[in-house]
């Protein structure tokens, strides 16, 4: 809580703000504590005991208030009312929500439907359990790992910033996610496990994970290099398993009339010779318990 809200501060200016701006010698880069309580409301006590990461008694009101202030947006101001939860939560509240690392048949029996679109499905620690064919097939780099995992795939194997045309915005909303992810469940040993091993071997993980950006992953356009087919531009929507928490699926669709959708067309007729077509049942993956 206390880096969350002190990286938000700094990074507001008091014209951004619209505060005066008396001076030119300002010692931060972003609003002062008592430029911050004055927004929300607060006093500058009350608002330093929070920055300092006691949140003991912190109303939902005090938290909307705080979040307003500091220009949070939807993503950012449910990491604050995570942080502050979990700052208040007994702890027998606090035990970690355990992810699936398998799928029910229903589930793959659903992916192996979708026939003309890949599509995916990784639990809260990143790791894909489950995908169809042309999901595989998309995302073929990736799966070539024997245990394949999206944050570990595009900060530790030199094919990433190939495969990933936006390699660097792509590694900054997948830290943003994984951020949120690790506020609705900071007491998780396996999710800080992951973010320990990212931050020893990966320079760039961990220059983003001191910056505390949250974002939602649920849509948007993923561009990729695909080594059979070339470039791709898709579009995906993210949709999370109601039954399953902690299971996200993801699938991936191009405009129609675009060199993406036929390069999609040829990857399907590509996959449907080359690619086997996974037993329902059976989900991809699910050899590895505990990975």
């Amino acid at each position: 809580m206390r880096e969350f809200l002190s990286t938000r501060r700094n990074r507001i200016t008091p014209d951004q703000a619209g505060l005066p701006a008396f001076g030119g010698n300002r010692r931060v880069p972003g609003l002062r504590r008592e430029e911050v309580a004055l927004m929300a409301g607060v006093s500058v006590d009350y608002y330093t005991r929070l920055e300092r990461g006691d949140l003991s008694g912190a109303s939902d009101s005090v938290l909307d208030s705080l979040a307003r202030a500091l220009h949070l947006d939807d993503a950012e101001t449910a990491h604050l009312f995570d942080l502050a939860r979990t700052a208040n939560a007994s702890p027998a509240a606090r035990k970690p929500r355990k992810a699936a690392d398998t799928i029910r048949p229903s589930i793959q029996r659903l992916l192996d439907a979708i026939t003309d679109a890949p599509a995916m499905i990784r639990n809260n620690y990143f790791d894909y359990v489950a995908a169809n064919r042309l999901g595989r097939a998309l995302y073929a780099p990736l799966f070539a790992e024997p245990a394949p995992n999206s944050a570990r795939f595009a900060f530790l194997n030199p094919a990433a910033p190939e495969f990933y045309v936006e390699w660097e915005k792509n590694t900054q909303e997948l830290v943003a996610t994984m951020r949120g992810e690790a506020g609705r469940n900071p007491y998780d040993k396996r999710l800080t496990a992951l973010v320990g091993e990212l931050s020893t071997r990966s320079d760039r993980f961990r220059t983003l994970w001191a910056a505390h950006n949250v974002r939602y992953h649920r849509t948007g356009v993923k561009k990729l290099r695909h080594p059979v087919v070339g470039p791709l531009e898709l579009t995906y929507e993210a949709f999370e398993l109601p039954a399953d928490p902690g299971l996200t699926m993801s699938t991936y669709t191009a405009v129609p009339g675009t060199p993406s959708a036929d390069a999609l067309k040829l990857l399907a007729s590509y996959t449907a010779t080359t690619v086997p077509k996974s037993a329902s049942g059976e989900p991809v993956g699910s050899e590895r318990q505990g990975a």
